[in-house]
């Protein structure tokens, strides 16, 4: 079974200013003359980690890691300006030109997934191919089942955590009420609301327990970002018309993909990951039979790092 390559720092770190308030965090990993892959981290909101370089042959790959508007070390923390899914989309088109790429693989999971699909539909003339984990379809019914009702009849005992902050006569809108409370003036309410659903997706992000994972989701810093993040996109339905990306899914035909996902994956259920093949039959579709969401799991870590060694192959590099 493969695991991670071994740890590594970055060549080169980039402050990107992409437009008043927001500054990127942006690095370099790797070989300067490798094949370009950019890393979509997950959330929206969740940042990236030293682990999320470790994916990729560093004698192969010219390896981009960026945090994504008002999350990890880019600034302003936990901003809700100016900060949508096309403005994403626009950063992602802005730093490749700024890094002078001309083509890049994309490797995204679970929101991150989201993202390079929709950048891939919109810009598949610079896209060499796609490996991605833990689909999300950004759908109603995939939002509705992790923050309303699906996932709480599965791990009852951290949704009763999970709802404890919000009023019972709020509880039919967990996600506006939820927003409601991040976006508040009462900051002792904002952080115990925004560490509350952050650990819910972190303690049902893995199919064994995990306390690493947890640990990051629970942190000041990255719980108050992932929630008001993804409360503030989830509220307003991804800034996308609904069904966009399968209906869109033509677009990926001539694209390699190489997709990745848990079959106990309960934040993104599987059945997303199927109906995304479904559309896009061309790409292959791996299922880890001992996963769930979490792209720190032995199965899933296995299967990545094979699937950008293979990306390598395909785009015409011979990885070791």
């Amino acid at each position: 079974m493969r695991t991670h390559y071994p740890a590594i720092r970055p060549y080169k770190t980039h402050r990107f200013e992409v437009g008043e308030p927001h500054v990127l965090h942006v690095e370099e990993c790797g070989n300067p003359d490798g094949v370009p892959v950019l890393f979509v981290h997950g959330g929206p909101g969740g940042g990236c980690t030293e682990q999320d370089r470790c994916f990729f042959d560093p004698e192969i790959y010219r390896i981009i890691l960026f945090d994504q508007r008002g999350c990890g070390r880019s600034t302003p923390h936990a901003s809700l300006a100016d900060n949508d899914t096309h403005q994403l989309i626009a950063d992602m088109e802005a730093l490749r030109r700024y890094l002078a790429i001309d083509h890049w693989v994309l490797f995204g999971g679970s929101w991150g997934s989201s993202l390079s699909l929709i950048y891939a539909q919109t810009w598949r003339e610079r896209v060499l191919g796609l490996i991605l984990r833990g689909i999300f379809l950004c759908r109603d019914q995939d939002i509705h089942w992790f923050y309303q009702h699906g996932a709480n009849r599965i791990f009852p005992d951290y949704w009763r955590d999970f709802v404890a902050p919000i009023a019972a006569a709020e509880r039919g809108d967990m996600v506006g009420a939820y927003y409601r409370l991040l976006t508040g003036d009462n900051e002792i309410q904002r952080m115990a609301a925004a560490k509350a659903w952050s650990l819910w997706e972190g303690r049902c992000a893995t199919l064994d327990p995990a306390p690493a994972v947890v640990n990051r989701f629970g942190s000041p810093h990255t719980a108050l970002a992932l929630a008001r993040i993804e409360a503030h996109y989830f509220v307003n339905k991804i800034f996308l018309e609904p069904n966009s990306i399968l209906e869109r899914a033509d677009r990926l035909r001539t694209i390699p993909g190489l997709i990745i996902h848990g079959r106990y994956d309960v934040v993104c259920p599987l059945d997303q990951a199927f109906a995304l093949h479904a559309a896009w039959p061309e790409a292959e579709l791996e299922i880890i039979r001992d996963a769930g969401h979490a792209s720190s799991e032995a199965g899933t870590v296995d299967a990545l790092v094979r699937a950008a060694d293979k990306m390598a192959r395909l785009v015409g590099v011979q990885s070791n």
